[in-house]
């Protein structure tokens, strides 16, 4: 069979000939994949800079820890990989598989699962989101933020604050379901100056962050207390775009009501898990099919892996590749 194959002496995939996977257990099921998005996720496990990444073998291995895929009786699922889904076969996990609806792309469907998890998991599970909070989404212009714009406005958030570098996709977000927009230009003190004038009119209660670095320094520096009473705020990490480490000082923690927390593989227990493929996804894969969530994509030929691997596509888009 034909796959995106990473040898030993490179981080990027070739197009290649290997042979197709074998089920090793009555919990696997071999399938025909359709679709497989390329991911932050993807390239950092390929790479070995993830944290989730253990010590490469010196072998040649296929990327795509997910993707749509063809049951042997025809049906299309979404499901998580045993091995590399950037194939033309591949082996999944019996029960880490869902049904997608028939109207709805592939392309989308393999973009939507990270997005939404990306999302969701922070806001239902991590902030506890509420009807009538006010929700912070730091970075919300790429794939990830702007899906955690709608179903953050799907769970009924109040008011939605969305920063972001990316103007063009920030102007977007209106459209999306978000209230107001902060441009990151680099100037710290008219960035300061307009998320306090927001918060001190509707004090923020959640912040989701897919940037960290000198914004989160920023966010919780206008987050701080006075000695009165604060408002709860559950402030989660799901990405580090803009830095892995912050300066953060004990008198923000001590000031205000504060629970800092992160999202993402590790730290979620095996019940979310769950509930992300029986009731998270189906549910997001309905919306999807119904036209209430947007995503775009650009799609590419898994034979011309080894020339979109790096593309760069525009902010908002996540890269698809076709079997």
């Amino acid at each position: 069979m034909k796959a995106a194959v990473i040898y030993p002496d490179s981080e990027s995939p070739r197009y290649a000939e290997v042979a197709e996977p074998q089920v090793q257990n009555e919990n696997e099921v071999l399938v025909t994949v359709k679709a497989v998005a390329v991911k932050h996720l993807d390239k950092g496990i390929a790479s070995g800079k993830h944290y989730s990444s253990v010590s490469q073998p010196a072998t040649p291995r296929i990327p795509g820890v997910d993707g749509v895929c063809l049951l042997d009786d025809g049906r299309r699922v979404y499901g998580m990989g045993v091995s590399g889904m950037m194939a033309e076969k591949a082996t999944i996990h019996k029960d880490r598989m869902v049904p997608i609806p028939d109207g709805l792309d592939d392309a989308i469907a393999a973009a939507l699962p990270n997005a939404v998890i990306g999302a969701a998991m922070a806001l239902k599970f991590k902030a506890k989101i509420q009807a009538g909070d006010v929700v912070l989404i730091n970075g919300a212009t790429g794939v990830t933020g702007r899906m955690a714009v709608q179903l953050a406005r799907y769970y009924g958030a109040k008011k939605i604050i969305g920063t972001g570098r990316n103007q063009q996709s920030l102007s977007e977000l209106p459209a999306l379901g978000a209230d107001e927009t902060i441009v990151i230009t680099g100037d710290d003190v008219g960035f300061v100056a307009q998320l306090e004038a927001l918060h001190k009119t509707t004090p923020i209660s959640i912040v989701i962050d897919y940037l960290w670095g000198r914004t989160a320094e920023l966010i919780l520096s206008v987050l701080k207390g006075n000695g009165m009473f604060t408002n709860p705020v559950s402030y989660v990490s799901v990405g580090s775009m803009s830095g892995d480490l912050i300066q953060l000082s004990a008198a923000i923690v001590r000031s205000v009501d504060l629970q800092l927390t992160g999202s993402g593989m590790g730290s979620w227990p095996k019940e979310h898990v769950a509930k992300a493929l029986t009731e998270i996804l189906p549910a997001a894969f309905r919306l999807a099919d119904e036209g209430k969530l947007k995503l775009e994509t650009t799609t590419a030929k898994l034979s011309d892996i080894s020339g979109v691997w790096e593309r760069n596509v525009p902010a908002g888009n996540r890269l698809v590749v076709m079997v």
